[in-house]
């Protein structure tokens, strides 16, 4: 056997091993389950896991960006000649910083108890001016809420009440500056009923006591025990089922507090999330892929049917209170847990609301580009690569009965503000992933791989079969020419051979000839004679 046979054997046998382990490992698809059962065991919550650090110490920055709607027409509004005119003014951008405290696990490290504190930093740089000197006109929410807490008592009393506050100078609306409306500033009515009733608090801001507070007290469960509840809150406040609103799936604390979800995302599945400050659970589903710093991602947002009416949505009925008090498509109302106060809760600029919300304000421009809430997951990790979290904040405005300065009201849900809360993964996490992901993508398509490799070499060795083929049949050729032209030789030689003895005998018969014709004429002169 040649050397060139050997080479041929020996592609052939490793060939047709690699098409045969390959298929078998990609049929069996071993890697792609020892990858995620390796992933499902890493990424957990567990004492000495490798993400444990970043979810007590999140690194990419969290930025807060306040929007506030500045009324232009105040008095024509309230005289019932013109719909209110707002024009937004911001951002005012913070630097929030969360990290988590009082970490402990629970339940043989299946469970984790922790506190979630926040604080924030005034961004000069990304802000349009100084929230300590720029004004802006908004609805007196001191004065909304007192005038609502009234409605149930007569109407005597409202009146009177209205008259003690029309004494003191406080209006519907108020102006003040942004960083008072935001962090807080001592309210004149508040203070007033601070000396009758010491509960109540004399000061009023909306982010008021909330710098260096957390939302409460949660546990979550680590995924020791089932990857698919890693990040899922257990209870908050020592409680796992809330209480404020009519139906106990509306109570439900469903899912994750937005900042991990469980691995292998899929993109038919509901992801939940419990927002404190929205007093409830949310669910987001898929919209499309998308790519972040060069790692894959499923984007999610809230479906149009998260905060749509019973009559489209069912599910929601519970969180009309009391029971069959609803308002329109795209609001809620979360009066029960901001202490009675009409408080409702929406997309910026009303957006995916009813178009009344929209056109009874002008000023609204709701768009999916600047209004949207989104999360960029990573489907592999679970590790959210970009958020954004977008809410507005309204207030109920309506007639009552007993305070004049409401009469030409109807009843009208008013912006005071909205919030874009933004977070992208830093340059130093975001090359990590990539490498993890890398790993992840070679490890879970090394069989295909080891087909790639089998398919090359069946090339090679379809290549090398063709190529030695060819020699041999040059190598006969060869043989055929050399035997043809041998061949040519001795049959020239034949041809000359015949030729002289042809000749030869052409003489020969020709002298014979000579020779009879004399003896012939020899013969006839002797008998002549």
């Amino acid at each position: 056997m040649t050397r060139r046979s050997c080479a041929i054997y020996a592609t052939g046998i490793v060939c047709a091993h690699l098409l045969i382990l390959g298929i078998a490992l990609l049929v069996a698809q071993v890697f792609q389950t020892m990858i995620q059962e390796r992933i499902k065991k890493e990424i957990t919550l567990a004492e000495n896991s490798r993400v444990l650090d970043g979810w007590i110490n999140p690194p990419p920055p969290v930025y807060m960006q306040y929007f506030f709607f500045n009324v232009t027409n105040p008095d024509e509004f309230l005289a019932g000649k013109e719909k209110p005119k707002v024009t937004q003014i911001g951002p005012y951008t913070y630097r929030e910083y969360r990290p988590r405290e009082n970490v402990t696990f629970l339940e043989n490290g299946t469970k984790i108890f922790a506190t979630n504190p926040k604080s924030f930093v005034f961004l000069r740089d990304m802000s349009v001016g100084d929230p300590e000197v720029d004004r802006v006109t908004t609805v007196n929410i001191p004065f909304i809420a007192v005038m609502n807490e009234l409605n149930s008592y007569s109407f005597f009393l409202r009146s009177f009440v209205s008259m003690w506050m029309g004494s003191m100078g406080i209006e519907v609306f108020m102006n003040r500056t942004v960083h008072e409306v935001l962090w807080g500033f001592k309210d004149p009515l508040l203070s007033k009923l601070h000396t009758m009733r010491p509960e109540v608090d004399e000061h009023f801001g909306l982010m008021y006591n909330k710098n260096g507070t957390h939302e409460g007290e949660f546990v979550f469960h680590t995924g020791e025990k089932n990857y698919m509840d890693y990040g899922k809150i257990d209870t908050w406040n020592g409680i796992s089922q809330m209480n404020w609103w009519s139906s106990n799936q509306s109570n439900m604390i469903n899912g994750t507090d937005g900042s991990v979800f469980h691995t292998f995302l899929s993109r038919k599945e509901l992801l939940y999330i419990f927002a404190a400050d929205l007093c409830r659970s949310i669910h987001l589903g898929y919209v499309a892929d998308t790519e972040v710093k060069g790692i894959p991602a499923f984007r999610f947002a809230p479906p149009s049917d998260v905060l749509a009416p019973p009559d489209e949505n069912p599910n929601n009925a519970g969180f009309c209170v009391p029971a069959g008090d609803c308002l329109g498509k795209g609001v809620l109302k979360v009066s029960v847990c901001r202490q009675g106060a009409p408080i409702v809760v929406s997309f910026p600029h009303f957006y995916q609301a009813d178009d009344r919300y929209i056109s009874a304000i002008d000023g609204m421009n709701p768009n999916e580009e600047e209004h949207e809430t989104y999360l960029d997951i990573n489907p592999t990790t679970g590790v959210p690569i970009r958020a954004c979290k977008r809410a507005q904040l309204n207030v109920i405005l309506k007639r009552v009965p007993g305070f004049p300065k409401t009469k030409f009201l109807n009843e009208t849900i008013f912006p005071i503000m909205y919030v874009n809360e933004t977070a992208t993964i830093d340059d130093e996490s975001a090359a990590q992933m990539r490498t993890l992901l890398l790993i992840v993508t070679v490890v879970s398509n090394f069989p295909v791989i080891i087909v790639g490799l089998g398919a090359i070499l069946l090339v090679i060795l379809i290549f090398l079969v063709c190529r030695n083929r060819q020699r041999k049949n040059e190598v006969k050729r060869i043989d055929f020419t050399e035997a043809f032209h041998s061949f040519a030789v001795k049959d020239e030689s034949s041809h000359a051979s015949l030729f002289v003895q042809m000749n030869l005998s052409g003489y020969l018969s020709e002298v014979a000839i000579t020779r009879v014709c004399s003896y012939t004429r020899l013969f006839e002169s002797r008998m002549y004679l």
